[in-house]
């Protein structure tokens, strides 16, 4: 057997920047590498300077912002993947588009009254502008995110010119640069207020040593278990995603210690990479970040982002334990074993020793009912900095403190560009109309039946999430087919709500990143575990199937998201216990039936009774969640008796000879 061993820190980067284009930068050394390194600093200042000491008009703060990221990010980011091998190398092009680029968006910040006042009445030089900074924003956007989102970004501009209005260059010109229903719209809003701060407070969790914390903890619960490093990996993967933004960027860096040590286990590279690829595609819906969607939903449905990140607790919850089901179940039929005893940290001397790091987050989530998520964001990170000083190991010197805020800054620049972009998506439909039309298509397609409806949602979700980064992705769908949704109905008169409308796009728009062809996080895992990438996907998607039933429950039955008609009905409680039940049996008896064991191998028959069982408890109804229950507890007596006849039978083949 080939021995399996820990990738070091020079692959894991390597292997970020193969799948994860936002870690595809110049490298700097020396006297070149401090001048970058100070216009990161100096971004990170402002930053905080606008969320803590100025107000300034919308139109000038999300200008400024992306002024000063487009002349970074083309410093930064070469037009090609390869230029990064060459140091302190920057090509003259790039230096002339930053400079361009940030000075279209420099004009509207110095001439933005007068911009608001001509309306529609664009000069000459304001369309120029305005066309040189979308195409150099755009360019921007392919280096650092990729080619999906520009596709689908172009296919929108190019529908408001062929539509039936055919809307002319200036108009669309004005729509998209100059008004905050464009690209310094909602979503660019949102990032330079809220997200940003988000974005520094993992940079600077992330210098603290967080992330091997929350791998040592892991272990420490679950690694001595049957098949014990996936469940370490699900679990490690459930906290990281409470800080980190990208489920490629978190496949990687936790994958590359997990999936070593899952294949040295005995599980098969595709399953040991598909498991790291599912449970860290499940960190996006982890409140309290979710991926930084989180405060964008809350600005798309008007609800208070405290209400957001609890609604999403129950549903991430459901998640992990659907994947943790699947994962334990196919160990047992496998029959592997956990880690040994002695290699596993112990749980409360770990606790006692690194526990202080789980306070940054208690002070995010205790913040919040006093202050905006921003500035208890920038309380967070206070917290880090001083919990950081009683440990030598973690404690921050100004050179880690540089670091972290530099770091968070380059961060920014992916999901800022992936925002505007979006915006664009945003404008058009908004000028357009596009998204009645879609919602009427959809509607009539399905026949006002809510399930069909929901189905061809979550095609539609999972397709124009392809490779796009989680913030943009979320803004698409939240603009074309949560919509459709919020049209429908869940019985005569009562329409679907908007909380979970917009959860359902969001989760199907998240799956994207492990279901085939596209899937960047499968593909991520399978390169650390040298497995096919489509094979890593489709077993992905197997594992990850609580992904596709969850959002179908909480659209049919609100109270999974605390969403209830009558909010101060005393029964409301006993709603959310039965649906937590119900579903978590559900999912006992759909992982099964996949997985194809309970507690024995499972025959045909069983199988079919525990997957149809466990589909009948996504509707909330009576009469299936009865029939549901039936069926999976029919398979479960069968198992357990099967299992001791097995037992018996074991034994009494074993049972020694004695003469008479």
């Amino acid at each position: 057997m080939v021995h399996e061993r820990e990738l070091t820190t020079e692959e894991t980067e390597e292997l970020i920047k193969q799948f994860d284009k936002e870690s595809n930068v110049r490298q700097f050394t020396g006297v070149p590498g401090i001048i970058v390194k100070g216009l990161l600093l100096l971004f990170g200042a402002y930053v905080f300077w606008v969320t803590l000491f100025v107000s300034l008009p919308e139109q000038v703060r999300r200008c400024s912002f992306l002024a000063l990221l487009i002349l970074i990010g083309y410093i930064l980011y070469p037009i090609h993947r390869l230029h990064t091998k060459r140091v302190n190398s920057v090509a003259w092009y790039d230096l002339v588009l930053g400079i361009i680029g940030a000075s279209c968006f420099l004009y509207y910040v110095f001439n933005f009254q007068v911009i608001v006042n001509r309306a529609v009445a664009l000069k000459p030089q304001d369309m120029v502008i305005g066309v040189t900074g979308i195409i150099i924003l755009a360019e921007l956007c392919r280096r650092v995110v990729g080619i999906p989102i520009l596709v689908v970004a172009a296919g929108f501009i190019i529908y408001a010119f062929v539509c039936p209005d055919h809307y002319s260059l200036k108009r669309v010109v004005h729509q998209l640069f100059y008004t905050t229903e464009g690209i310094i719209g909602t979503p660019i809003g949102v990032c330079s207020t809220f997200i940003v701060l988000f974005i520094f407070l993992a940079a600077f969790l992330e210098k603290s040593g967080v992330a091997s914390f929350f791998i040592d903890l892991a272990n420490s619960v679950a690694g001595f278990a049957s098949g014990g490093p996936a469940k370490v990996a699900v679990i490690a993967s459930a906290l990281e995603g409470m800080y980190s933004g990208s489920s490629v960027a978190n496949t990687v860096g936790s994958g590359s210690v997990t999936i070593p040590v899952m294949k040295k286990t005995g599980y098969k590279p595709h399953f040991a990479a598909a498991v790291e690829a599912a449970a860290s595609t499940g960190g996006q819906i982890m409140p309290p970040i979710m991926g930084a969607a989180a405060f964008l939903m809350s600005e798309y449905t008007n609800l208070p982002y405290a209400r957001i990140a609890v609604a999403a607790i129950l549903p991430a919850i459901l998640y992990f334990t659907g994947i943790f089901l699947m994962i334990h179940f196919e160990a047992k039929k496998l029959g592997l074993k956990g880690l040994p005893r002695e290699s596993i940290p112990k749980f409360f001397p770990l606790l006692l020793a690194k526990g202080y790091l789980f306070l940054p987050v208690l002070v995010l989530v205790g913040f919040m009912n006093w202050f905006t998520p921003a500035k208890s964001a920038c309380f967070a990170i206070l917290s880090i900095l001083i919990v950081s000083v009683f440990k030598k190991e973690t404690r921050f010197t100004p050179a880690s403190f540089a670091d972290a805020l530099a770091a968070g800054s380059k961060n920014t620049i992916g999901v800022a560009m992936a925002c505007a972009l979006a915006g664009i998506v945003v404008g058009i439909v908004s000028l357009t109309g596009l998204g009645q039309i879609l919602v009427s298509v959809l509607v009539g397609l399905s026949r006002n039946n809510l399930l069909l409806a929901l189905f061809f949602t979550m095609i539609s979700c999972i397709i124009l999430g392809m490779g796009i980064p989680t913030t943009a992705n979320y803004v698409i769908m939240a603009t074309i087919t949560a919509p459709i949704v919020m049209a429908m109905e869940i019985s005569p008169g009562v329409k679907v709500p908007v909380l979970a409308a917009h959860m359902f796009v969001f989760y199907f728009g998240i799956v994207a990143d492990i279901t085939p062809p596209v899937a960047l996080a499968a593909y991520a895992g399978a390169a650390i575990a040298k497995s096919n990438p489509i094979k890593t996907g489709i077993t992905a998607t197997r594992l990850a199937i609580t992904a596709f039933i969850i959002p179908y429950i909480f659209v049919l039955n609100p109270a999974m998201l605390f969403v209830f008609p009558n909010p101060g009905d005393p029964a409301n409680t006993l709603k959310v216990v039965q649906i937590i039940i119900s579903s978590l049996i559900g999912m006992w008896g759909v992982a099964s039936g996949i997985e194809g064991y309970m507690f024995k191998h499972m025959p045909p028959i069983e199988r079919i009774m525990a997957l149809v069982g466990g589909l009948g408890l996504i509707d909330p109804g009576l009469v299936t969640d009865i029939a549901g229950i039936g069926l999976i507890a029919i398979v479960f007596v069968l198992q357990i008796t099967g299992t001791r006849k097995q037992k018996a039978a074991a034994g009494g083949q074993r049972r020694p000879f004695r003469s008479g």
